[in-house]
């Protein structure tokens, strides 16, 4: 098994991903302000959604070379993910916001943590 991921193309593209989803937060364009009222995100709260967005694409860019830290920061995605995709049902938002962007996020950052950290041959017990 290798130490580091592989391939690493979907770390990077996940991780460009999260950057531009902080930036759209951090004063949130109309879409996503749409999205965390529908959803009844409180917006005491909104403010935290940038750095956690940042970390998460720090984390999955050191995570090419600290591969425990890969897998931790997509794991964690999965669960924001989860709890979006909860918050949505919760609020009976099953449009777009559901099906297109949480649940896709969802199955993507699924897909990335699968193919690139467990079936990509990362040893992450060695690390």
């Amino acid at each position: 098994m290798s130490a580091l991921p592989e391939p690493i193309w979907p770390i990077v593209a996940l991780a460009v991903i999260q950057l531009i989803d902080a930036i759209l937060c951090l004063r949130p364009v109309a879409f996503v302000a749409a999205c965390l009222e529908d959803v009844r995100f409180p917006r005491r709260f909104w403010w935290m959604l940038p750095p956690l967005k940042l970390a998460a694409a720090v984390g999955l860019i050191a995570g090419i070379w600290i591969p425990f830290l890969g897998v931790v920061t997509a794991v964690a995605l999965i669960m924001y993910f989860v709890v979006a995709i909860g918050m949505h049902i919760r609020a009976r938002d099953f449009g777009r916001n559901l099906f297109l962007n949480a649940s896709g996020m969802l199955l993507t950052c699924l897909a990335v943590t699968l193919f690139c950290f467990v079936l990509g041959g990362v040893d992450v017990a060695s690390t």
